[in-house]
């Protein structure tokens, strides 16, 4: 255990909540001049287009939550080209008057996009002839060809996966979201990575792959595999985020507990190309998120994972009985709920959402009781919902908890306000674990914890993501903290989409005022932490916007 690195994390952390007083130091204000390029490209680097794929094609939404029983899709650029343009594409221009800005299928906190994906993969006919690292470029939907990789040097880099494996790889650019939100940037991006995880395991889950994240690739390993040592000047860089191994088909494969050292090092000593654009012509550093970064960095393996981490196997076994959160719930398929998904920028305060659908949405939100997209990650997961319910018919509205994991119930029970009930409504399915705490009109409550934003008040419910936090830290180290804001952000995604099912809209909100959330808990110390808002209800649309397609010019 790195004691500083976690003292850097912990301090980091108190530093960067907000209250009705204080908040988090920013710019203050919005330096239009210097706004951050959306758009990370490679100058000079080959741009190989893909593919548009054909959304009558996908699987029906529902059955995206469960392994497919069908035969995987199988690798090729028309699929790899699915995998990205339901995960990390562009789903929509907007415009009003002069201006125009672009929606995508991740979400991201301001629409400032710090998120960046990379694709890891052998020869792939039409792509290239060898292996290669390349650089997913949304505007243009395609991919750019940051190196070659050998057969020599691909057979071992891969040595212990499966032959038809390949991977994917996610980065932040921290300046894009700091250029706006100063200091809390950071727990930003690791939102927008956690929504872009959830993302791509769905995509996957579309086309029949498994896709799971390796936990004990080093921040050093991901930096030569993925090319970010020149990725941009030192204001602008790419953060190394991730790195998951996809694989097609339905059995969860035993990986290996690290790459090849001579493999990442042939990689990194090769021949890159492109030059990464400037984003903006100034910059604001704020040192304190480059120190947390860091803290968080995962250390070069030693041949055992770093954590406490589950088989994939295990992980991947949940949830797969057939359950009522896998029953049919609506006719739409995947790929339109996924390209249609949008954040709500206001509530109607009038809309209900019914108790049977709302159950399903939780239920989808608990691991045990679904296997995509928890299976994605072999960790523990550290978070449960404290719940501000308005308007779910034959609900009571108050105050609720959903505890995601049932060794955590008495901890959390003890932790929060004796007061509450914990008690379970009669019409709540059995293994869901929603329990009552109190009963009682919430909507000011929600709405003021939340930057005192009506839009959590005025949707059909609202929620706080509690982690079980310093504990998780202790026990797995400082990047976990990442983990935790991953985490959300994928509990966040599947609020997304559970919400275009039911033909409403819902929305992130990562302004929240930390403490005093804690407090309507009943919650006090460092045992479990706010990490994440959202709300769910009857959008109210802005009708002086006009909705244009994502690439109009190349279909």
């Amino acid at each position: 255990m790195n004691e500083k690195a976690l003292e850097i994390v912990l301090e980091y952390h108190e530093r960067t909540k907000h209250d009705y007083f204080r908040s988090a130091r920013s710019p203050g204000y919005m330096d239009w001049d210097t706004q951050p390029d959306p758009f990370r490209r490679y100058l000079g680097a080959e741009l190989v287009s893909l593919p548009f794929p054909r959304d009558e094609e996908a699987r029906p939404y529902d059955e995206m939550f469960r392994p497919s029983s069908g035969s995987p899709a199988p690798v090729n650029l028309k699929n790899i080209s699915s995998l990205f343009y339901y995960s990390l594409a562009i789903s929509a221009w907007k415009s009003i008057s002069d201006a125009s800005w672009s929606l995508r299928v991740n979400p991201s906190s301001g629409n400032l996009h710090p998120t960046e994906g990379y694709l890891v993969a052998s020869s792939i006919e039409g792509l290239q002839t060898s292996g290669s690292v390349c650089h997913y470029a949304p505007k243009e939907h395609g991919l750019e060809v940051r190196t070659t990789i050998d057969d020599k040097t691909w057979k071992s880099l891969t040595s212990g996966f499966d032959s038809s494996s390949f991977f994917v790889g996610l980065s932040s650019i921290h300046w894009r979201e700091s250029w706006k939100y100063g200091e809390r940037a950071y727990r930003y991006c690791q939102h927008d990575l956690g929504h872009a995880l959830g993302a791509l395991r769905f995509a996957a889950s579309m086309l029949g792959w498994r896709l799971f994240v390796l936990p004990w690739v080093s921040t050093e390993e991901i930096t030569k595999l993925l090319g970010l040592a020149n990725s941009g000047e030192e204001d602008e860089r790419e953060e190394p985020g991730l790195i998951a191994v996809i694989t097609p088909g339905n059995l969860a494969p035993s990986l290996p507990t690290m790459f090849s050292r001579e493999a990442l090092d042939s990689i990194d000593q090769g021949e890159w190309h492109g030059k990464a654009n400037q984003l903006s012509s100034d910059h604001l550093c704020w040192n304190v998120i480059d120190a947390v970064s860091e803290a968080c960095h995962i250390a070069p393996p030693t041949g055992s994972r770093h954590g406490k981490s589950d088989d994939p196997k295990d992980v991947a076994r949940r949830g797969e009985d057939q359950n009522w959160t896998h029953e049919k719930t609506t006719d739409s398929r995947s790929s339109v709920l996924i390209r249609q998904r949008r954040s709500a920028v206001d509530m109607d305060g009038e809309t209900f959402l019914e108790a049977s659908r709302f159950f399903v949405m939780l239920g989808r939100l608990v691991p045990s009781l679904g296997s995509i997209p928890w299976d994605c990650v072999t960790w523990p997961n550290s978070i449960d919902a404290g719940l501000f319910v308005h308007r779910v018919s034959g609900l009571e509205s108050g105050i609720y908890a959903l505890v995601r994991d049932a060794d955590r119930h008495l901890r959390l029970k003890t932790a929060m306000n004796r007061e509450f009930l914990w008690t379970k409504p009669k019409n709540v399915p059995g293994d869901l674990p929603l329990y009552l705490l109190a009963q009682r009109d919430v909507r000011d409550v929600a709405a003021g914890v939340s930057c005192s934003q009506a839009i959590a008040g005025d949707g059909a419910f609202s929620l706080g993501m509690l982690a079980d936090f310093e504990a998780s830290l202790q026990e797995c180290g400082a990047h976990h903290y990442r983990r935790l804001f991953w985490e959300a952000g994928i509990l966040g995604q599947i609020l997304y989409l559970e919400a275009e099912a039911c033909g409403i809209r819902s929305t992130g909100i990562g302004c929240y005022f930390d403490d005093p959330v804690h407090q309507v808990f009943g919650l006090s110390g460092r045992s479990f932490q706010s990490m994440y808002h959202f709300t769910v209800g009857g959008p109210v649309e802005d009708d002086r916007l006009t909705t244009l397609p994502a690439y109009e010019s190349r279909k």
